[in-house]
C-alpha cells in the first residue's frame, strides 16, 4: 500500500473517530442543560425580576390597611422686654391612625392589576427559560459541529501535505511537473489558512458555551433530535402553541392588567372617604413674668372622618384614563404581535427541521461517494490517467462533504429544540432535566399578604 493511500485511510479513519459520539467521562447535551437552567447569569435576573414584581402586590395592598404615624415636637421661646422677661417651653408628643373607607374601588382593581402583572411575569419567566435552553442546546451543537470542521480541517492540511510530498517527489523523478507541484503548495497554503480560522471558530463556540452554560465545554457526546417530543404536523404544533406558549399568556396577562388599571384610574372620579384618629400629650411651662396657670400636662383625643368628592382636577384625571384606555389597546395588539411571532417561529423551525433531516441522509451518501471517487482519482493518477489538481479537486469535495454533513446533523438537532420551544414545551419537566425546579410561587406566596417586615424570604 502507497504512503499516499495509508494517509488518506488514516484521514478516514480519524474522521469518523472524530465525528463518533463520546461516551466516557463526557457531558451530555441534558447536563449541560441542566446547567444552563441553573448557572446562567440572564436566567437567574429575570427570576429576580420576577421577586421584584411580586412585591407590587404587597405594595398595592397597603390601599386597605391603616397607616400610623407619631409625631413630637418641643419649643422653647424667650421673650425679653424694659421691664421683665419670659420663657416658655411647650412639648407634644403622640399618635394618629388614618384608614381609608371607600377610595372608589382603586385599591381593588390596583391589587388585579398587580397580581396580573405577576402572572405576565411568571409566563415570560418560563418564556426566558425556554430561550436559555434553546440557546444552551445551540450552543452545545455549536461546540460539536466546529469541533469537527476543525479536525476535518487539520486532517485535509495532514492530507495536502503529504500531497506536497508526493508531488515533489514525483517531479525529481521525471514524472511530474512544476505545475503539480505548484498546485499542491497553493492547495496546502489554503489550508493552513482553513485550520486557523476553523480553530478560531470552535474558541468562540466555546466562548459562548462558557457563557450561556457556566463552565467550559469539555468532552461533548453526541446528541439526537426531539423526534418523539414533536408534534405530528405543522398545523397541530401552531394549534398548541396558540393554547400554551408563555409568550402569548404573557401578554393576555397584560391585557387583564391594562384594564384594571383602566378601572383603578376611572375610581379617581368617585367619592373619597377615610376615618382618622388620635390621642396626643401636650406640656407647658412658663418661667418668669406672667401667668402660670395653664402650665402643666394635657391630654387630648380625636376621632373624625372626612369625605372628597372630586370636581375639577384640570382635566389630569380624565387626561389619565385616556392614556389608560389606549394602553389596553396597544396590550390587546400585543398579543396578536406575539401570535405571528409564534406561529412565524414554529413555521421556520419546522422548515429548517425537514429540510435538516433530508441533507443529513444526502450528505452521508455524498461523503461515501466522494471518498470512493478520491480513492479512484488517486489510483487513476498513479498509472497517469489523472492529474495532481484532479487528486486536490477529489479532495476538496470530500472535505466540503464532511463539513456540510457536521453542519447539518448540527441543524436537525437545534431544529428539534427550536420547535420545541416555539410551541411553549421546551421546560425542564419536558425534557425531564435532572435539575431541581425554580418555583416562583413560593416568592410569591410569602410576600403577598406581609403587613411589617424588612427582611426577604431568603434573609436578606
Amino acid at each position: 500500500m502507497s504512503v499516499v493511500r495509508k494517509a488518506i485511510f488514516a484521514a478516514i479513519f480519524l474522521s469518523s473517530v472524530a465525528a463518533a459520539p463520546i461516551s466516557v467521562n463526557a457531558e451530555t447535551i441534558s447536563g449541560a442543560l441542566a446547567k444552563a437552567y441553573q448557572n446562567n447569569s440572564q436566567l437567574n435576573s429575570a427570576r429576580a425580576g420576577v421577586r421584584v414584581t411580586d412585591e407590587s402586590v404587597a405594595i398595592a395592598k397597603s390601599g386597605w390597611r391603616p397607616t400610623i404615624a407619631g409625631s413630637a415636637s418641643v419649643d422653647y421661646t424667650d421673650t425679653s422686654s424694659t421691664n421683665a422677661s419670659t420663657q416658655l417651653t411647650t412639648g407634644a408628643f403622640g399618635v394618629q391612625i388614618q384608614q381609608s373607607l371607600f377610595d372608589g374601588f382603586q385599591t381593588k382593581n390596583n391589587v388585579a392589576a398587580a397580581e396580573s402583572r405577576v402572572r405576565a411575569s411568571n409566563q415570560s419567566l418560563r418564556n426566558t427559560e425556554q430561550n436559555i435552553l434553546f440557546n444552551a442546546a445551540s450552543a452545545y451543537m455549536d461546540v460539536i459541529r466546529d469541533r469537527q470542521i476543525a479536525t476535518l480541517t487539520e486532517q485535509n492540511l495532514q492530507f495536502l501535505t503529504e500531497q506536497v510530498r508526493a508531488a515533489r517527489s514525483r517531479f525529481e523523478v521525471g514524472e511530474g511537473t512544476r505545475t503539480d507541484v505548484a498546485q499542491a503548495d497553493a492547495s496546502r497554503s489554503a489550508a493552513v489558512a482553513n485550520v486557523a480560522a476553523a480553530r478560531a471558530q470552535a474558541l468562540t463556540s466555546a466562548a459562548t458555551y462558557r457563557q450561556i452554560v457556566g463552565e467550559d465545554p469539555g468532552k461533548l457526546s453526541g446528541a439526537a433530535p426531539l423526534a418523539k417530543l414533536l408534534p405530528r404536523s405543522l398545523d397541530g404544533a401552531i394549534a398548541m402553541a396558540a393554547q400554551q406558549h408563555p409568550a402569548i399568556l404573557a401578554t393576555q396577562d397584560l391585557v387583564d392588567a391594562a384594564s384594571f388599571v383602566v378601572k383603578s384610574s376611572e375610581g379617581a372620579l368617585l367619592p373619597q372617604l377615610s376615618a382618622s384618629a388620635g390621642v396626643s400629650r401636650n406640656y407647658r411651662n412658663t418661667q418668669g413674668a406672667g401667668s402660670g396657670a395653664n402650665d402643666g400636662y394635657s391630654t387630648s383625643a380625636t376621632i373624625g372622618a372626612t369625605l372628597s368628592i372630586p370636581i375639577y382636577s384640570g382635566g389630569r384625571t380624565s387626561a389619565t384614563i385616556r392614556q389608560n384606555k389606549e394602553s389596553l389597546g396597544q396590550a390587546r395588539i400585543e398579543v396578536d404581535v406575539s401570535r405571528d411571532s409564534v406561529r412565524q417561529a414554529i413555521s421556520s423551525a419546522w422548515t429548517q427541521y425537514s429540510a435538516a433531516q433530508e441533507t443529513v441522509v444526502a450528505n452521508r451518501e455524498l461523503v461515501s461517494a466522494a471518498r470512493l471517487a478520491l480513492n479512484g482519482v488517486i489510483e487513476e493518477r498513479n498509472v497517469g490517467q489523472r492529474t495532481t489538481l484532479d487528486v486536490l479537486n477529489a479532495q476538496a469535495d470530500v472535505i466540503s462533504a464532511q463539513i456540510n454533513l457536521a453542519d447539518a446533523e448540527r441543524t436537525v438537532v437545534v431544529a428539534s429544540y427550536a420547535i420545541l420551544s416555539a410551541i411553549g414545551e421546551l421546560s425542564v419537566e419536558r425534557l425531564g432535566l435532572q435539575v431541581a425546579k425554580y418555583e416562583p410561587k413560593e416568592h410569591y406566596n410569602a410576600v403577598k399578604d406581609k403587613w411589617i417586615g424588612l427582611r426577604t424570604p431568603d434573609g436578606r
